[in-house]
């Protein structure tokens, strides 16, 4: 096992390949902190319908705050639907901790952040565990669990009603017949990490009723969840019918502190 090169601190490493499935290399970009490690990890899951979007540019960088980031692409609908997106999520889990001294990782300190798509990803990573059976291809050897979720705008119960454009794709990605299965509210528990639900009540996308069922669901099991509800803000967070209370940028510093208090706790 390699020792971390410590001239990487405060560096980026772009388009790392973290598993390979079916001749597709999946990639990652590493955000390392300045600051003399180990560090605990955030994984970031972007969003884009399970369809598009990309690893890069990351809109949350708490590597200040003493944190390992990792961003990372995923295999996409219409060349793969559903599991393959969490199998890759769950991948990235698993390779990080099998290259833990590489990375300078705290590896019982990992934490997924995803918005839209990428919260219903992260939610569903904190979740469910390998008896779900997506903790497929390499690494096996090693958990894909997590120690804290942030969920932002997600869907996270695939049984409920959606706007029409987004039941359509739905089907499209999931199929009628995984809605229960690719829906986190599935795989609640009370040992399930901490939970952090930030979403707009002026969601048109996503409702915001899917933020508050995780959470009543998360509440009821016994498990933590603290769920912020940002006034006047659409799905992206941004402005409808008055500014966004809180702020956005006070969101994002409840987001960070939530994550060091969780890992203090270690």
């Amino acid at each position: 096992m390699m020792a971390f090169d410590t001239t990487k601190l405060g560096t980026t490493e772009q388009d790392v390949t973290y598993c390979t499935t079916d001749g597709y290399a999946l990639k990652m970009d590493v955000y390392y902190p300045t600051s003399v490690g180990p560090w605990p990890g955030v994984i970031f899951i972007h969003g884009g319908g399970w369809t598009e979007g990309d690893k890069a540019p990351l809109p949350v960088m708490p590597t200040a705050s003493g944190f390992l980031v990792v961003s990372l692409n995923y295999r996409m609908y219409p060349a793969y639907r559903f599991p393959a997106m969490i199998e890759d999520v769950k991948c990235a889990i698993r390779f990080l901790r099998a290259h833990a001294a590489d990375y300078n990782l705290a590896a019982e300190r990992i934490a997924v952040i995803g918005h839209s798509a990428g919260g219903h990803l992260a939610a569903l990573a904190g979740l469910a565990d390998e008896r779900a059976g997506w903790d497929v291809g390499p690494y096996r050897e090693h958990s894909s669990r997590v120690q804290a979720v942030v969920e932002m705008s997600g869907p996270t119960d695939l049984t409920a009603r959606f706007p029409e454009a987004v039941e359509e794709l739905k089907g499209n990605v999931f199929g009628a017949e995984h809605f229960v299965s690719a829906s986190p509210v599935t795989y609640v528990a009370a040992d399930a990490p901490p939970f952090l639900i930030i979403h707009g009540d002026k969601d048109a996308v996503v409702p915001v009723e899917q933020a508050q069922r995780l959470h009543d669901a998360l509440r009821k099991a016994g498990a933590s969840s603290e769920l912020v509800i940002l006034q006047h803000a659409g799905h992206g967070f941004e402005p409808v019918d008055g500014l966004p209370t809180p702020a956005v940028e006070e969101a994002m510093a409840l987001m960070f502190g939530f994550l060091m208090r969780r890992f203090a706790d270690f």
